[in-house]
């Protein structure tokens, strides 16, 4: 392989050195609540948190479909590690946006990582060369090991009038973490909440995400919106988490038998038609992801300031999708692994409680259905998530 494909390679054959380690790691990143010190080494090492930074930054500007794979082989072993990796990635398209002197800022040094959450009610009002920024904001997966912070905020004149909304970046140092992020699972991501008061923005590290007047990198990869990146990452996720699980149900039906039981469960017809029905969710929810990520890539290939809402459509759909039946197969496999799977020390138990807190998070709602189905019947599709 050579160019574009032998650097696509790169970071999946980087997952697979780096599989025992995570998986050693897998217990420790659950009780600590994030990820631990050498763990992320490796990960840095391994280019992991730049799959999607620009190549002038020294990232790698993956097509989405092979970053995707990453995400998914990631999730395989741990689906906390997957996560930050995935919310980092989405982050880095901010380099897209900012001016270079403050990309440089925020990006060039090799272990840099930006955190952000929302944060209903945060403001930023304009003093000059920036702005005086407060707020709180939740959900920021990564936020431990991040060197930089993202707050979104209404944008306010000094006399109160609302002048837009922006993004502002700054140091993780200047702010306050706040610890809440005791939950069911997805623990390792270390998604606390963080806040500032009167911090001063230069105004060069503000941005608009996903606005084509406000790009200065025109690459391909730059025209998907970071909602189609976010969907992409954590349908990536999901899918990870299921495909271990079916496999950990796999290997134990080999040879349990079940109490009063004469068969093992790979001989009994009820599994079996449960590991085929699995299998299939999982490989048509793939392809349907990844025929959606292709396509969109093939237009943003072709030009045109974002990817048409044609293909944001397709992968909300097949993104929301693939989550759904993740959570499907993942509870298959569960409940037919029976009393083996309620215990900690087993492959069953924190998959299991991953995907069910995953499958809160807004990029699994089915309400996103109502989006696709609008645009297919000729609406507005109407949705802030494409």
């Amino acid at each position: 392989m050579t160019g574009a494909a032998e650097d696509e390679a790169g970071p999946l054959a980087a997952v697979q050195r780096i599989a025992p380690l995570l998986g050693g790691e897998a217990a420790r990143i659950e009780v600590a609540g994030a990820l631990p010190p050498e763990l992320l080494d490796t990960l840095h090492a391994a280019g992991l948190f730049r799959m999607l930074l620009p190549r002038t930054l020294g990232g790698m500007e993956l097509r989405p479909e092979a970053y995707a794979s990453v995400i998914e082989a990631v999730a395989e072993v741990d689906a906390s590690t997957a996560w930050c990796l995935g919310q980092a990635s989405g982050c880095t398209f901010a380099a897209a946006y900012l001016p270079p002197d403050a990309a440089h800022a925020v990006f060039a040094e090799p272990r840099s990582v930006l955190a952000w959450g929302p944060g209903p009610g945060a403001q930023a009002t304009v003093v000059p060369g920036g702005v005086r920024l407060t707020g709180h904001w939740h959900f920021a997966s990564g936020c431990r090991h991040a060197s930089w912070l993202g707050g979104h905020a209404a944008v306010m004149a000094e006399d109160g009038a609302k002048l837009g909304e922006r993004t502002f970046l700054f140091p993780r140092e200047a702010a306050e973490l706040v610890p809440v992020w005791q939950v069911i699972g997805l623990r390792g991501t270390g998604s606390e909440d963080f806040r500032v008061s009167g911090l001063f923005v230069p105004e060069a590290f503000g941005l608009l995400r996903d606005r084509p007047e406000e790009r200065r990198i025109e690459a391909p990869l730059y025209r998907f919106t970071t909602n189609a990146i976010y969907g992409a990452s954590f349908a990536a996720v999901a899918l990870g988490i299921a495909r271990a699980m079916l496999a950990a149900l796999v290997a134990l039906a080999a040879g349990k038998v079940p109490r009063a039981g004469a068969r093992t469960l790979r001989e009994t017809a009820s599994v079996q038609r449960e590991v085929g029905q699995a299998e299939a969710r999982l490989r048509a929810a793939r392809l349907l992801l990844h025929e959606a990520l292709g396509r969109a890539w093939a237009e943003a290939c072709a030009g045109g300031a974002l990817i048409p809402l044609d293909c944001r459509i397709a992968i909300r759909m097949a993104a929301t999708h693939a989550i759904s039946e993740a959570v499907r197969v993942a509870d298959a496999a569960y409940h037919a692994a029976g009393g083996d799977a309620v215990f900690a020390d087993n492959a069953f138990e924190r998959r299991f409680r991953d995907i069910h807190a995953l499958a809160q998070q807004v990029q699994a709602r089915e309400s996103h259905f109502e989006a696709v189905g609008r645009h297919l019947m000729g609406l507005p599709a109407d949705s802030p998530w494409l």
